[in-house]
């Protein structure tokens, strides 16, 4: 392939925000796509081999839409752009900086909105369905955008209370009797519901709230024999849920709610033998109408730039232990066959 040169009128006043501090975003983009860049005045100079210099070029102009809009030029944002140029998606990550797709803003004032294409086809099918599964890999925003959507319908009155639950099971060890009455042996297990509300709510307002009933937050064994009407309701961490906890679960959905189930299929906390509730009821109710499945991966992972190449590291290998088992399988039929 042939070296390719190319010039980017960057204002002056942008060139700060779209290098980056220290000039660590162009410098990102220089190691992803290895081309070399030089800075004349307001004219940005990039060569390299042809493509290379093309799918640089969009990223930049991605992240000068953005600047120009008076968005914030996240890592995140540069990590995506970046990733949607290799993959050759079409898609700009500008186009996720509309104020149009802001949730609601946080305690402090910054704005919760979709950071990925999939987590804006998650958001959407919470607008449109009445049952969502919402299923993906750690950091994807599965349980933290549910809860802004949550709130976004209590306080403009669409929903009369917010329910938040999850199966209270343990990670992998044993805790023993924890001390304290029955809300102090929960709360560790609901701690991450917990975070997500201060944050958004407030831990002043959440606790005036919860003291008057309109948001609770409770294990999922505690819903059996209710009919939850007007309340947008969360299950989160559902790979953990049994069969029948599932089953009991969304026949607890009455009149004017919603409900959203977050899962992370690959990491179960279950009893070795026991079947998962969410994989289940995934195979059961998924063309249900009115009823939605996203499905988010590791291109959707919004934490550090570290906890997307572990998602990706652990998926691959489980891809190969996956295809040995399947070879193995095989060889065994085909050797008793054979006999």
């Amino acid at each position: 392939m042939s070296i390719k040169q190319s010039i980017i009128r960057i204002d002056e006043r942008n060139i700060q925000f779209v290098f980056g501090q220290f000039d660590k975003n162009i410098r990102k983009i220089e190691k992803a796509f290895g081309i070399t860049y030089v800075c004349r005045g307001d004219s940005l100079i990039i060569e390299g081999m042809g493509a290379n210099v093309d799918m640089a070029e969009r990223v930049i102009n991605d992240l000068l839409v953005i600047c120009r809009n008076g968005g914030e030029i996240t890592d995140q944002a540069v990590d995506y752009s970046i990733k949607l140029a290799t993959d050759g998606d079409k898609s700009n990550v500008s186009e996720l900086e509309d104020d149009k797709e802001i949730i609601c803003h946080t305690l402090s004032g910054r704005p919760i909105r979709p950071k990925t294409f999939g987590q804006k086809e998650y958001v959407n099918a919470i607008d449109n369905n009445m049952i969502i599964f919402g299923c993906g890999p750690a950091g994807t925003g599965k349980t933290y955008l549910a809860m802004a959507k949550a709130i976004t319908a209590f306080k403009k009155g669409e929903v009369e209370r917010i329910i938040l639950t999850r199966p209270a099971i343990e990670a992998g060890e044993k805790l023993g009797f924890l001390p304290g009455d029955l809300q102090s042996k929960i709360d560790p297990y609901l701690r991450p519901l917990y975070d997500a509300l201060y944050e958004i709510l407030g831990a002043e307002s959440f606790q005036k709230n919860m003291e008057k009933g309109l948001i609770e937050v409770a294990p999922l064994a505690y819903m059996r024999g209710r009919t939850l009407d007007n309340a947008f309701i969360v299950l989160d961490e559902a790979q953990n849920t049994t069969q029948s906890q599932m089953k009991m679960f969304l026949t607890r959905i009455g009149f004017g709610s919603k409900a959203i189930i977050t899962g992370d299929q690959s990491q179960k906390d279950l009893a070795a033998g026991t079947v998962s509730g969410l994989d289940t009821a995934l195979r059961i109710v998924k063309n249900i109408e009115g009823i939605a499945v996203c499905n988010l991966t590791s291109k959707d992972v919004v934490r550090h730039p570290l906890v997307q190449k572990i998602v990706e590291a652990y998926e691959e290998y489980d891809r190969k232990n996956s295809y040995k088992k399947d070879s193995n399988i095989k060889k065994k039929n085909f050797t008793s066959e054979r006999r």
